[in-house]
């Protein structure tokens, strides 16, 4: 999922400087430009909430794993998996998705903390 807005993109990139107050910032912007043009601002023209909602509950994942040294969080996309939401077109089993789920819940302490998976590997936000 892409965000074309370069300050959105530069804020969520940004772990060193991510705080709870940045994501605030972006979704405070993101509302304000919501009632005016989405596209003119940068934003993903087609399901944005949805769009913008995933990014910033990933870098959210970043400052939890901070500021919660102890514990293992990080955040999963388990791949486009047939459900409901998506009238079940996805190509994975439900299965398949909670296996990738399950494996990153299970790491044991001392596991990898504030990282994005996809197809049970490290991702780039």
């Amino acid at each position: 999922m892409e965000i074309p807005n370069e300050w959105v993109k530069g804020v969520l990139i940004d772990a060193e400087s991510l705080t709870e107050e940045r994501l605030d910032e972006v979704l405070s912007k993101f509302l304000k430009d919501f009632e005016d043009s989405l596209e003119e601002k940068g934003w993903p023209a087609y399901a944005s909430a949805y769009i913008v909602s995933k990014a910033v509950l990933n870098a959210y994942t970043r400052i939890s794993a901070k500021k919660y040294p102890s514990f293992c969080i990080n955040c999963v996309y388990p791949g486009y998996v047939k459900t409901d939401i998506n009238y079940n077109c996805g190509i994975l089993a439900v299965e398949e998705g909670t296996e990738r789920i399950l494996r990153l819940a299970l790491v044991p302490s001392g596991g990898p903390s504030g990282l994005f998976f996809s197809n049970n590997e490290v991702a780039p936000f």
